[in-house]
């Protein structure tokens, strides 16, 4: 079996790299593509892979984006002209969806973010399966066109934090405070106000704050390394966790790690669903932050079990790409 994924963001190229290895243990060919992004090569280099690299990330206006993508969609068309692949995984990359559905390539996609809401209408009509952790409401698939939908108990970064074992960093006197940036070129974070500045000089009075920046456009803005930084490992070793996106605050929760989520894209319902698995995730506005801070500093949970009891989705896409390949050759 000849499985295609595309990994559009450092998110997607843990999920890519922990399909993969599922794959190829039972023998099957995995094509690996990536975009050029702040994130997706380094990380990718990091866990040990060495994925297709085709077109780049270009948020500038919706024009570069729109005309970055049709260049994408031609390049893969022209990939697979020969001989396609028997399967797409993806975690909703509009190219892969649009030039698998137009190839006849059964389509697997994950997803966890219902106010992307331009991504979903581009990606969940086209898939044969969409896999979802059981947090989301029902309605964020039908009201996307979803056709078949597979629900699993967990959530996607379950995938590579279980059974992920992180390197131990250099201890230091003051307690390590992680602070991810909004993701200010998203189009979901248009308009939104990016405080983070101001954020980390007000928890740097609690320890050492590292901030990590999206796109590192101000090298002088923060102290601390710049650059790429492998977060899941980072995390692993913070006291403290505080961010204004979704991924970050879960790989640490799921950790064991106190996790600070702000405003609204952290009310997400795969972040209130591991608050209520039990897992420290906490979801505040900016003005609460501090006092988060200062109650969870430094206080590690064992979440071992929880963690444990969680459905991996690496599993359940196996499975179901396993049947669709099945019975497309029955055919």
């Amino acid at each position: 079996m000849r499985v295609w994924y595309d990994a559009c963001t450092g998110k997607q190229v843990r999920y890519a790299t922990a399909i993969a290895k599922k794959f190829r243990a039972v023998g099957h060919e995995v094509i690996f593509t990536t975009r050029e992004h702040p994130d997706t090569i380094p990380l990718a280099k990091e866990l040990g892979e060495d994925p297709i690299v085709v077109g780049k990330y270009a948020p500038a206006t919706l024009t570069s984006r729109l005309e970055e993508s049709a260049e994408r969609i031609i390049q893969f068309a022209r990939m697979f002209r020969d001989k396609k692949p028997d399967v797409a995984v993806t975690h909703q990359s509009v190219e892969l969806c649009r030039v698998a559905f137009g190839l006849g390539i059964p389509i697997i996609t994950t997803a966890d973010t219902p106010y992307a809401y331009a991504v979903n209408r581009l990606t969940l009509p086209f898939a044969h399966t969409v896999v979802v952790s059981e947090a989301l409401p029902k309605s964020f698939t039908s009201d996307n066109c979803a056709n078949n939908v597979v629900v699993f108990g967990g959530v996607d970064e379950v995938a590579w934090i279980k059974g992920f074992k992180p390197k131990k960093t250099v201890d230091t006197k003051k307690p390590l405070i992680v602070v991810r940036q909004i993701e200010n070129k998203a189009v979901y974070a248009d308009k939104k106000q990016d405080n983070v500045k101001t954020l980390a000089q007000q928890l740097a009075e609690l320890g050492n704050v590292q901030v990590i920046q999206r796109y590192n456009e101000n090298e002088e803005m923060f102290r601390g390394k710049q650059g790429f930084e492998d977060t899941a490992d980072l995390v692993a070793n913070a006291d403290l966790v505080v961010s204004y996106g979704g991924t970050i605050t879960r790989e640490a929760a799921l950790q064991g790690v106190p996790s600070i989520g702000i405003s609204d894209m952290a009310k997400t319902y795969v972040n209130t669903y591991l608050t209520q698995k039990g897992f420290p995730l906490f979801a505040t506005v900016e003005d609460k932050v501090i006092e988060l801070a200062k109650q969870y500093l430094g206080k590690r949970f064992d979440v071992a079990d929880k963690l444990a009891a969680l459905e991996n989705p690496v599993d359940v896409i196996a499975d179901i790409a396993e049947n669709i390949v099945a019975r497309h050759k029955q055919l």
